[in-house]
């Protein structure tokens, strides 16, 4: 491989003369921006326990009130990218919110994408563009970019929920901003109830609704039916994963981030496949084990971990009895869009 010149081989008053005019020479930077053969990802593998979180997050509660934080959340930063940037990957923002019996979270809206997958507790609920949406443990909630939303809590335990946004594309992108509101009016209907069955739409469907987005939750009872329903049918079928889609489009959930349910049977040892985007695993339901490239996590329920891009996984199922329910996030949307999408091995 050609061997590159070094900055500290340019003479120091060329450098200057460079610096004063706002130039930078490519050469010596080159490989650092265009490795070879394969991406050199800031991402590292890391997992955040939720047994440790959770008495962190639930101090929150009591350190700070909902009106001095407006959306009470620890964020799960990845150290690959400096605490400080409060990213999970280049696209990815995780964060764990906490919401309080009676407490209400201010109606706003933002650039951003953001989804909620609940946690742990009932009685909670988000507001979407004026559709309630009650929230359940593995429930999936969309907040597109420019939908207004706010959360409420009519119930007596807590509540949390994992965020996930494309914030780190869209603040890089320097088009990040949001604009608060007044609380919304319900409206009547929910899209989850139209878009119940596979194979089986509202006959308005075929011409299309105005809505960019027809569907804002997916209960997490008829999520764990498919794929329960999937790995009865075929027994043999090493994957057992569903895709959140948009029911009208059958694009996904959101154009940024891709978003999916997987299943493993009892015992199961399942390598996934070596592509290009860094994904996000939070374990719904039971006890497994990711391997990300040489390190090995212990997974616990509402245990979240992210791998980079281009790096190895295997995930397994601890249980000799019992299924494990994954929700997994990834960049793959973006990287289609942008023609970088890969798979290796």
């Amino acid at each position: 491989m050609l061997e590159l010149g070094r900055l500290e081989d340019l003479p120091v008053a060329y450098r200057d003369a460079l610096t004063q005019q706002n130039l930078v020479p490519l050469w010596p930077s080159l490989r650092s921006v265009l490795p070879p053969n394969i991406p050199q990802p800031k991402t590292r593998p890391v997992h955040w326990a939720y047994k440790a979180l959770r008495p962190l997050l639930l101090e929150a509660g009591e350190l700070t009130p909902i009106d001095k934080a407006e959306r009470r959340v620890l964020v799960l930063a990845n150290p690959g990218h400096g605490l400080e940037k409060m990213q999970a990957s280049s696209a990815m923002y995780l964060g764990m919110q906490l919401l309080m019996p009676g407490e209400w979270a201010p109606a706003h809206r933002h650039t951003p994408n953001a989804l909620r997958m609940i946690v742990e507790g009932d009685g909670a609920y988000t507001t979407v563009n004026g559709e309630k949406c009650p929230m359940s443990r593995g429930d999936l909630i969309l907040t597109p970019t420019g939908t207004w939303h706010e959360h409420g809590h009519d119930g007596d335990k807590p509540v949390v929920w994992l965020d996930v946004l494309d914030l780190p594309l869209v603040h890089y992108l320097e088009a990040s901003y949001h604009v608060d509101r007044d609380p919304q009016a319900i409206q009547p209907g929910n899209g989850e109830r139209q878009y119940c069955s596979g194979g089986i739409v509202p006959t308005p469907a075929f011409q299309r609704s105005d809505k960019a987005y027809p569907m804002m939750r997916y209960p997490w009872a008829d999520t764990k039916a498919a794929l329960q329903s999937i790995a009865a049918d075929q027994p043999d079928q090493e994957f057992v994963q569903v895709t959140y889609i948009n029911p009208e489009t059958g694009a996904d959930a959101q154009n940024i981030l891709g978003f999916y349910a997987l299943m493993l049977r009892p015992r199961q040892v399942l390598p996934l496949p070596v592509r290009s985007p860094a994904v996000v695993m939070h374990l719904i339901e039971g006890a497994a084990e990711a391997r990300i490239q040489d390190e090995t996590f212990t997974l616990e329920e509402a245990d979240t971990c992210c791998a980079p891009g281009f790096s190895t996984v295997t995930l397994s199922n601890r249980s000799v009895d019992k299924p494990a329910f994954f929700f997994l996030a990834d960049e793959s949307p973006l990287h289609r869009k942008l023609g970088v999408y890969e798979t290796r091995g």
